[in-house]
Formats: structure tokens, C-alpha cells, sequence
């Protein structure tokens, strides 16, 4: 345990995306690890709650309610996070939207706009504006950018193409950003989860048994099934190795993306 807790050692974190889940996890085991948190979300209250799990560990929390679509706003975020504490040492880029559950032929446009100026171009211009900050981190690696991805972009399936076209285009961003801001010493990596066993999931799978006539624990197995370790990925499990490319034991690691999903794809 003492081992995790080094990991983020006075690390300055910043969580754009702080919802149910993945969020949350990774606000909480970032704190354990010992970094510093900014939280950036559009809801103060999830914010208060998240800032409140960092300083029970001891960190400090800085809560910026934001709308990551906004460039002002994104402007203030960089802003707020130096005056706080004088230095950004990583920057995930987890939030995300999902456009219309239709096939690509016949999607909404709008939708996809949409989606897309959370899934694409806020990450894109957060780490533009963080990439000064990260550059001038005084951590020996380096500042990182983490962009969380999703095992969407190994499926084939029409209802799920839209999110696919985003999340596809979110990791050839994280590859040219690794190759921009490589010679500055900022590492950009991607984290894949497939299904996460979370709330959201959790009534999802709710959904699905009541619609098929099975049970919760039919829906799990199934979902768990294609996996090599017949199980899904827990949101603290997902959250470590996030963080993993935060740390010191990924200094030569960029350019990569790391499936989270039990074995369920091999790329």
C-alpha cells in the first residue's frame, strides 16, 4: 500500500470529467496516490462531494465548476489551476457524451456535433492550453495528458458507430498530440475500458434482464463472457491504470493506449 501511495507524490492532477464511476475513482485514487487534485465538471455539488473524498485523504482540492465545450471557460480552468497551485503535473481528459444510438448511415448530425465537441475538441484545446503548464512541470518525467478511451472502437455494431467515430478520432488525437508535444516532454497516452461495473452499468444490465425476461447475473455473464478473466473491470481497477500512466513507472511510455477490459480485446 505504501508503494500506490508514492505514485502521484505532490503530483498536480487535473479531472476534467468528474461524474458517477470512472470519475469519481479516479479523483479518489489519485488522492491515495498522493496528488493534488483541480476537479472540472459542470455540477458544483458532484465537484463538493469529489473535493470532499481528496482532502480526506490529506490532498488539496480545487473544485472549478466548468463547461469543457466552452473556450472561456477552458481558459479559466488553466487559470484557476496555476493560481492554485503554481504547476499542472497531469491532465485527464475523461469526461464524454454519446451521440444518437443509431446506425452511422442514418445519424443525426447534430448529435454528432455535439458529442463530439466533448469527445474530441475539448480534449483537444485542454491540452493546447494546458501544454505550456505541462511543459514546465518540475516532476523529473515530464507533464502527461491521459485521454480515456473506450473498447467502442473494436466494436462493429450499427447502434454503437457514432460513439465509435469519436472515440476513434479521440485516439488518433492522442497519438499526433504524443508526437507534438513529445520534444517539450509531455507524454499523451489513452486508456481503453470496456464495460465498467458501475451504477450506470449496473442499470443498465438492470434494463436489459427486465427487458429479456433473464436476471441481473445472466446479464453480467454475458457481457463477461468474451473476456479472458470471465469478469468486467471494477472502476478503481480502470482508475489504477490510468493513473499508472500518470506515474513515474510509465517515463518512457507515450503514443500508447492501454486496454482496461479483462482480456476482452487483444490489439
Amino acid at each position: 500500500m505504501s508503494a500506490m501511495v508514492d505514485l502521484l507524490t505532490d503530483k498536480v492532477v487535473v479531472l476534467s470529467g468528474v461524474g458517477p464511476g470512472l470519475g469519481r475513482s479516479l479523483g479518489e485514487e489519485a488522492a491515495k496516490m498522493g496528488a493534488d487534485l483541480v476537479l472540472a465538471s459542470r455540477t458544483p455539488e458532484r465537484l463538493e462531494k469529489m473535493a470532499e473524498v481528496v482532502r480526506s485523504y490529506g490532498r488539496r482540492a480545487l473544485v472549478v465548476p466548468t463547461d469543457i465545450t466552452d473556450e472561456d471557460q477552458r481558459k479559466a480552468l488553466v487559470e484557476a489551476s496555476l493560481d492554485e497551485f503554481g504547476k499542472v503535473d497531469c491532465l485527464i481528459n475523461n469526461a464524454f457524451g454519446i451521440p444518437p444510438m443509431d446506425p452511422i448511415s442514418t445519424l443525426d448530425l447534430d448529435g454528432l456535433r455535439n458529442a463530439n465537441e466533448t469527445n474530441v475538441f475539448a480534449p483537444l484545446r485542454l491540452s493546447s492550453l494546458f501544454a505550456d503548464a505541462l511543459a514546465q512541470s518540475e516532476d523529473k518525467i515530464g507533464g502527461s495528458v491521459i485521454m480515456v478511451n473506450s473498447c467502442v472502437i473494436y466494436s462493429s455494431q450499427p447502434e454503437y458507430s457514432g460513439y465509435k467515430l469519436s472515440k476513434g478520432t479521440l485516439e488518433h488525437l492522442a497519438q499526433s498530440l504524443a508526437t507534438e508535444l513529445g520534444p517539450r516532454g509531455i507524454r499523451v497516452n489513452s486508456v481503453a475500458p470496456s464495460y465498467i461495473y458501475e451504477d450506470v452499468n449496473k442499470a443498465y444490465f438492470d434494463w436489459i434482464a427486465q427487458e429479456s425476461g433473464r436476471t441481473h447475473e445472466d446479464v453480467y455473464a454475458e457481457k463477461a463472457a468474451p473476456t479472458d478473466l470471465k469478469r468486467l473491470a471494477t472502476p478503481d481497477e480502470v482508475a489504477k491504470a490510468t493513473l499508472f500512466l500518470a506515474s513515474d513507472l510509465a517515463s518512457a511510455v507515450t503514443g500508447q493506449m492501454l486496454n482496461v477490459d479483462c482480456g476482452e480485446f487483444h490489439a
